[in-house]
């Protein structure tokens, strides 16, 4: 591990702009690596269904957004939120 990815681990987590009615859970696979740029990215597949997404299960972020905190309505607080291994 290095400082990027110190704190990061595959498994659940749910997007900051998750509501008791729309939940966003994301399963986080790993970390993958632009081979031409070295960039780290967080590897992940949605857990709910994104219509202007079709086909496409796979997606991935920049590990430093995917790790950043943000404010939302007034709040800081992490882009993703880890919620454990399995949803329950």
């Amino acid at each position: 591990m290095n400082s990027k990815t110190d704190g990061f681990r595959p498994g659940l987590y749910e997007h900051y702009k998750s509501t008791p009615t729309d939940r966003r859970y994301y399963q986080v696979l790993g970390i993958s690596r632009n081979t031409e740029t070295e960039e780290l990215y967080a590897l992940y597949i949605p857990l709910y269904v994104i219509p202007e997404h079709r086909g496409a299960r796979f997606q991935c972020r920049p590990l430093d957004m995917f790790l950043e905190e943000v404010v939302y309505k007034g709040v800081k607080q992490p882009r993703f939120k880890y919620v454990g291994q399995v949803l329950k």
